[in-house]
């Protein structure tokens, strides 16, 4: 077994250790269910990415456990696109009027 010739200071060995740490993983949400995933890959929960389902989850599960999952999926899916408001908070649409010329001519 070789031995080195001269000792490594301190300095020089932690230079090279500097890079040999631990990163924090990061994470998104899935547009889809909501869940946390990581970034540029399938989403483990619902198989899709870039809103394209890629893998069926469903179909690897069991009657009981697919029902289950396509009830949780539903409410997901309404949660997200229509987040419910009190009645207090409601905001009456108003309808929009087409613009008159004058109005065109403004802008």
């Amino acid at each position: 077994m070789t031995v080195p010739k001269q000792r490594h200071t301190k300095s020089r060995r932690n230079k090279r250790r500097s890079h040999l740490y631990l990163m924090r993983s990061t994470l998104v949400k899935c547009p889809k269910c909501g869940k946390p995933k990581l970034p540029h890959t399938i989403c483990w929960n619902c198989g899709y990415y870039k809103n394209r389902e890629v893998i069926d989850v469903l179909k690897k599960l069991t009657k009981k456990e697919r029902k289950k999952k396509e009830k949780e999926m539903k409410e997901k899916e309404k949660t997200i696109t229509r987040p419910k408001l009190a009645s207090a908070e409601r905001v009456p649409e108003k309808k929009a009027k087409p613009l008159t010329m004058e109005e065109l001519s403004k802008k």
